[in-house]
């Protein structure tokens, strides 16, 4: 029997939109009650979906108990409250009633014509979030889908302002570049990207596929607190320049991967503005805690900066994907990526942005209206009283590390992230190395399904990582992963 063409059947669809919805809110009252990650092998969801895709429509009803059944146990919950792996992938109930809007929109906002309440609505929010995070007017926000695709952006924006002849500051540059050569129009080949040896492994991926050579990528050493040593940038630099190779651009972290360290951007913007070269920062996680005036201060130098990105989706409670990236010269952004062809001419022309022209995809996504609703439920005072409460519960942490004797912490903790490891058992130094024995400690905690952690390394050392964000972590969650973690370190030495 051939199956009938498909058709909208509102009654079906509201009877399935009701059934969906009450499974999303049963999943976020009960999501800390299942194991935080699955314990299955390689291959077991895969081996429980059929080779061929179905001939025959299939109900709703089977589809649903299919997911509850497979898909579901398959999942690492990043919503559940034992989440302190990686840096948060937040959610919450407006942001994805949003989400839910967005699908059934299905609008494609590559311009302004293809949508107009897209294109102006994140005009508005990304003004409310420039406002939010205290940079200057001169800066203007576009969303990007993550913070490595702005990275990237940033990277061949660096690239064409050199190849093209243009500076930092996106002004034709008039000097010498240091060699008595020209610096307009360099070829590619002679460009150097520096960043941080700690900066996250986007960046060093980013300027490859912009097209800078991997062996003109300079990866700077840190200070102990795995800050950016300057004088190290400095001297690259000065080395880079007597083989007639020119800085194009230096990437700073506000808030590096491993451990949030902060680089000294207003004396890396003091070089870059001297050397013509583009200054982008990385504060992906951490650029959200500027919300805060009294953590305004990882934001120093940031307003000399040629563009910076920040990621509601990680702090902010918006759901993935959505990724802030402020620029101070938009025209740069349209001399790399402004698309031309006919079927795009629009009779607005230039009078209205279009946002396919600000970055690489030329399709996009409505990611604004999810920010609109979540700075709207919520307030800024309101997100800054979660940004308050996951500062507190960090420092309170940090504070249990410390008073320890088994356990010490590896790197500064001013902002939502704890690295630490066991350094003893009952006060006696363990059997074996330190990196084996927090291998296993960290092992045995994912074990118990009750809490997931990531582990990285800190000036060689091997280390846990505790990450903070989650809209419904509390204070008792917190003490009880420190139970939890006390008590297996203990279980160790038995």
């Amino acid at each position: 029997m051939a199956a009938e063409h498909p058709r909208f059947d509102p009654d079906s669809f509201r009877r399935q939109a009701h059934r969906v919805v009450d499974w999303m809110a049963d999943y976020l009252i009960g999501v800390g009650e299942r194991p935080v990650q699955p314990h299955a092998p390689p291959g077991a969801i895969l081996a429980q979906i059929p080779d061929a895709p179905p001939e025959m429509p299939e109900s709703f009803e089977r589809i649903m108990a299919d997911f509850a059944r497979i898909i579901v146990p398959g999942l690492t919950h990043w919503g559940h409250p034992g989440f302190f792996a990686y840096f948060p992938a937040n959610s919450s109930p407006p942001s994805v009633l949003a989400e839910m809007l967005t699908a059934t929109i299905g609008s494609q906002c590559m311009a302004w014509s293809t949508s107009p309440a897209a294109t102006e609505l994140e005009q508005a929010t990304m003004e409310w979030l420039r406002q939010m995070i205290g940079l200057p007017n001169g800066f203007t926000g576009v969303i990007q889908d993550t913070a490595s695709t702005a990275t990237l952006v940033a990277l061949i924006t660096a690239r064409d302002a050199k190849t093209r002849g243009r500076g930092g500051d996106g002004k034709t540059e008039g000097r010498k570049d240091g060699m008595g050569e020209e610096a307009n129009g360099l070829p590619v080949e002679r460009l150097c990207v520096y960043t941080s040896e700690e900066a996250n492994s986007s960046v060093p991926k980013g300027a490859r596929l912009a097209g800078f050579r991997p062996d003109r990528v300079r990866l700077i050493p840190t200070h102990e607190d795995c800050s950016m040593r300057i004088d190290a940038l400095e001297a690259a630099i000065a080395r880079d320049r007597t083989e007639h190779l020119t800085p194009a651009c230096v990437v700073a972290t506000v808030g590096t991967t491993s451990t949030t360290a902060i680089d000294a951007v207003p004396a890396i913007n003091t070089i870059c503005r001297r050397e013509g070269a583009w200054l982008h920062v990385d504060a992906a996680w951490a650029g959200s805690a500027a919300v805060l005036p009294e953590m305004r201060w990882i934001f120093d130098g940031v307003a000399e900066a040629d563009s910076v990105v920040l990621n509601p989706h990680k702090w902010l409670l918006v759901n993935f994907d959505c990724s802030a990236y402020f620029v101070r010269d938009p025209d740069a952004l349209l001399r790399s990526f402004s698309a031309s062809a006919e079927y795009l001419t629009t009779a607005e022309g230039s009078r209205v942005p279009n946002f396919r022209d600000w970055g690489i995809q030329l399709g996009r996504r409505f990611r604004a209206l999810k920010l609109w609703f979540v700075i709207r439920t919520y307030g800024v005072e309101g997100l800054r009283a979660m940004l308050r409460e996951h500062l507190r519960l960090a420092a309170l942490f940090a504070g249990w590390v410390d008073a320890h004797p088994d356990f010490e912490r590896l790197a500064p903790a001013p902002l939502g992230l704890v690295c630490f490891r066991q350094i003893a058992v009952r006060g006696k130094p363990p059997g074996g190395t330190l990196d084996s024995l927090n291998e296993r400690l960290l092992s045995r905690l994912h074990a118990t399904g009750r809490i997931m952690l990531t582990q990285t390394r800190v000036k060689g050392r091997f280390a846990l990582r505790l990450a903070l964000g989650h809209l419904t972590t509390t204070e008792a969650h917190v003490r009880e992963a420190w139970e939890l973690i006390t008590r297996t370190a203990t279980e160790l030495g038995a």
